[in-house]
């Protein structure tokens, strides 16, 4: 991966014997090879030049945490632990749609086979008890998130990076099982911990206040206060090796951070209106219509704004878990779509503020559109045979309500899906030809989302399913997800501007039975497996484009979900003290974008 910023070093061999390969090494690294920022850049371009540091920021969360351990898989982790924290030996330009800038490194080296990468530490580079940052604590690191005292998603994320040479006390060499655009980007990603303070203090152990010495971190904050579960105080390092590193100046401008946990939204929002946080992201339709308002909010106490960005939206949907015999067949899983009346919801729940999901990969460029063609539809071919001919004929698109018949049309379809799987109606309730009851539970981890559920379950009743919603304890859902307990979900699939790995995480059959992965849906087949090895090994821009493509379609007529929403802005709101850079990010989320705020009146 070249670019006209990119030096080449010629005389790598010689320098360099262990090599067998050309290096490329740059201050930065992208997909594609082309940087927006320059060697000399001085700051990105959403930052602001004239932004503060000091004051105190105050945050919410919803739930309670029970760790200190953002890597570990057993119990939750407090809001912004790992990114207050932790730094990664590169940092992402949210105003590109996939680069890297170094950070805990100063240069990073790709072989031009693409099987190995070398990161230079900066040399500047301390963890906050002022040890340096050595080749020694990224060899610990890629090896403890890859064993099993790690949360199971580092071990498949960093699948492909099979092993690391130490080079000299500040270089390292990452190697690779093959060549793939985005390993160097993965690699680069990584937080890394120190190996010292682990080997005195323990790595999983970190999960009780009195072990807070065990949190060092080479980032911006240390921890100041823990009230388990309740709150959490950041307070900045004010010996950050980083405070004016061209990825950091204009960010991270506040003195403290605090976190404070709510147990429900709408006790956190009136918290939020009477002052006692700063900065809302509201991600409820009803509270951003209806109950945002007031004199704070005609006085301009409180701004209420919508952030347009570019961000991929993923998928949300109901998802059905498959490893669950009642959802096994499509038929079955189709019919369930059909049930869900969108329109209604949007315009009655939503304020028609969303836009209905048509791909899983909504709001981005690799959403599949129309049928299949070019290498798309080589990627799909040798499939033919065993997947639904709407794969090849027809064109991603939810159930709609709008016609003549609306959601009564709907089901009548699904009914006739149903009988076709082997389910049908008796003395008012839908049961297979042994006289087994169609009747299943959802479990939320929201209860907004109750009143959706019940116009669901309204239409499911009239299928003669009986279908249960209940919202339970946010410690008892996570727990419930890591072991794959439940039935249907709610879930939301984030996606990159460029997939990669995760996907594997998402859908692959080898995370099926993987305790704490993200196949949520059990999704388990031979052909989702290899198009997903498609999409990670791809090396190609139009090859990534058609396998995720392709991805997308048998994705969506395996009908594993039940398409939801997404929405192509942030709805903010925060009490007037902030400074704003002129310019915002592209891609970003919340607390990215708040990362580059400062306070008025310090």
């Amino acid at each position: 991966m070249t670019s006209s910023i990119t030096r080449l070093f010629t005389l790598v061999c010689l320098f360099f014997p262990a090599y067998s390969s050309l290096l490329y090494a740059s201050h930065g690294v992208s997909i594609d090879g082309v940087l927006k920022y320059t060697e000399d850049f001085t700051q990105f371009s959403y930052s602001s030049e004239d932004a503060q540091k000091g004051g105190r920021l105050v945050l919410h969360n919803i739930g309670s945490f029970d760790k200190l351990n953002p890597f570990t898989l057993k119990g939750e982790a407090p809001y912004g632990l790992e990114n207050l924290i932790y730094e990664p030996l590169a940092v992402s330009s949210l105003d590109e749609p996939f680069s890297l800038y170094g950070l805990l490194a100063e240069d990073i080296a790709i072989a031009d086979d693409q099987k190995s990468v070398v990161f230079t530490l900066n040399g500047n580079a301390k963890f906050s008890d002022n040890s340096p940052v050595t080749a020694k604590d990224v060899a610990y690191t890629l090896h403890i998130l890859k064993s099993d005292k790690s949360h199971p998603y580092y071990q498949y994320y960093y699948h492909d990076i099979i092993s690391s040479e130490i080079l000299g006390p500040r270089r390292i060499q990452l190697n690779f099982s093959q060549p793939n655009r985005e390993l160097h980007l993965i690699a680069a990603q990584m937080r890394i911990l120190p190996k010292n303070h682990h080997k005195m203090n323990g790595f999983s152990d970190v999960s009780g206040v009195g072990e807070m010495t065990s949190l060092v971190g080479s980032g911006p904050y240390v921890v100041s206060q823990v009230n388990m579960g309740k709150s959490i105080i950041y307070a900045r390092n004010t010996k950050y090796w980083a405070s004016d590193h061209p990825t950091r100046r204009g960010m991270y401008n506040f003195d403290e951070i605090v976190v404070k946990y709510y147990k429900d939204q709408v006790v956190a929002l009136e918290a939020f209106k009477a002052g006692e946080f700063d900065f809302l992201s509201v991600n409820i339709a009803k509270q951003w219509a209806r109950d945002m308002d007031g004199p704070k909010f005609s006085s301009g106490s409180i701004i209420k704004k919508m952030f347009p960005h570019s961000n991929n939206a993923g998928m949300q949907g109901f998802v059905m878990n498959t490893r669950r015999e009642i959802f096994k067949n499509p038929l079955v899983r189709r019919a369930l779509g059909l049930a869900f009346d969108f329109e209604w919801t949007n315009k009655a729940l939503f304020y028609d503020q969303y836009t209905r999901s048509n791909s899983f990969f909504s709001n981005s460029y690799l959403a599949a559109e129309g049928t299949p063609s070019g290498l798309e539809l080589e990627y799909l071919l040798p499939y033919k045979d065993q997947l639904p001919p709407e794969v090849f004929e027809t064109s991603l698109s939810a159930p709609t309500t709008t016609g003549k018949y609306r959601v009564r049309g709907n089901l009548r379809k699904a009914k006739r899906l149903l009988a076709e799987a082997g389910w049908t109606v008796k003395d008012g309730m839908l049961v297979d030809e042994r006289g087994k009851k169609f009747t299943f539970d959802i479990v939320l981890v929201s209860s907004t989302f109750e009143r959706v559920m019940a116009g669901y379950v309204k239409n499911l009743k009239k299928l003669g399913m009986r279908v249960n919603y209940r919202t339970i304890d946010s410690a008892l859902y996570v727990e419930r997800l890591k072991s794959y307990d439940y039935d249907m979900i709610v879930s939301t699939y984030g996606q990159s501007q460029s997939p990669g790995n995760e996907q594997r995480n998402f859908w692959h059959s080898s995370t099926v039975d993987t305790t704490g992965g993200y196949n949520y849906a059990g999704v388990n087949s031979q052909i989702v497996d290899d198009l997903v090895d498609k999409v990670i090994y791809s090396e190609k821009r139009e090859e990534l484009i058609a396998s995720c493509k392709a991805l997308d379609r048998v994705l969506w007529y395996g009908y594993y979900l039940v398409p939801n929403w997404y929405l192509a802005v942030h709805r903010l709101a925060y009490h007037n003290k902030f400074i704003i850079p002129e310019k915002n990010p592209v891609y970003y989320n919340p607390f990215q974008l708040l990362m580059t705020f400062s306070l008025k009146d310090i």
